[in-house]
């Protein structure tokens, strides 16, 4: 992995803030990583700015993350867009055609086909966006992870560890709390799954850009959190057997965006489906 360390010392206690590649999109782009904080504090977050590529008003709040100051004794971890091509393409899906938010192995099945706002793929981490994540999410193992999405304007969560984080979270920044199944294929459902200590949850942002106003106030509910129980990180030994051997073959040797075409063109349309999905 290519490591560019940025700043050595951005605060008074010494805390770090470096830049890592985690790997390319289907269409060779660098998807990246920021690492702020103290790497060896207690307190590990993950934030997770765009996964579709049509809802990213979430990297509103971790480019202010990114720039403002962290709590003593936490790791924070940004990833803006997980989706790239996605978001270039203006579609939720990547540039196969893939719900990104399908494809993680816990509990994924057949879903649509290539287009489809939840096609879920021909297996399981198919989709090299979605191996990176899985790989980076495993080595540093946040003991919180929030991602972001649109428009449904909630906080949502499923079981009642994760649920505790997304009502405090709720609570800070003036949204409604819903409990509502986790599809199948989500990253949060495979993380409970590899991590049933750690705690994940999806904040769901109103439809349109992000006032600035409602990205401080989202910023300031995540050092919050990461000030919180919430955010300590457990043992390493609590992390499932099960995690290392759900990846199907693959090579991780990047393409570049010269060898790849888009087979199918990109559906825009919404649909009713999506209204009780992340």
């Amino acid at each position: 992995m290519v490591i560019e360390t940025l700043v050595g010392l951005a605060l008074a206690a010494g805390p770090v803030e470096r830049r890592e590649l985690l790997g390319y999109s289907v269409r060779g782009r660098p998807i990246h990583a920021l690492e702020v904080g103290d790497p060896q504090g207690t307190r590990r977050v993950l934030v997770v700015g765009c996964i579709h590529g049509n809802e990213c008003a979430g990297t509103a709040v971790t480019r202010l993350l990114a720039n403002s100051a962290i709590p003593a004794d936490a790791d924070v971890w940004i990833v803006h867009h997980l989706n790239p091509d996605g978001f270039r393409l203006g579609v939720r899906q990547n540039a196969r055609g893939v719900d990104l938010n399908r494809n993680f192995p816990a509990g994924w099945r057949p879903l649509g086909q290539r287009w489809d706002p939840t096609y879920s793929g021909p297996e399981p981490l198919s989709e090299p966006e979605s191996r990176l994540a899985r790989r980076f999410i495993l080595r540093v193992q946040p003991a919180l992870t929030i991602w972001f999405h649109q428009p449904q304007t909630n906080v949502r969560a499923w079981n009642r560890r994760d649920s505790q984080a997304a009502r405090r979270y709720a609570r800070l920044v003036g949204l409604p709390f819903r409990r509502l199944p986790v599809p199948p294929g989500a990253a949060t459902r495979w993380q409970r799954r590899v991590f049933p200590m750690a705690r994940t949850f999806v904040v769901e942002l109103p439809p349109g850009p992000l006032s600035a106003r409602a990205a401080r106030r989202h910023a300031a509910a995540i050092r919050s959190l990461t000030r919180s129980e919430f955010a300590i990180s457990e043992p390493a030994s609590r992390i499932s057997s099960s995690a290392f051997s759900e990846s199907p073959g693959w090579t991780s040797t990047p393409r570049t965006a010269s060898s790849i075409t888009v087979t199918s063109k990109p559906s825009r349309r919404a649909s009713s489906t999506l209204d009780f999905t992340q």
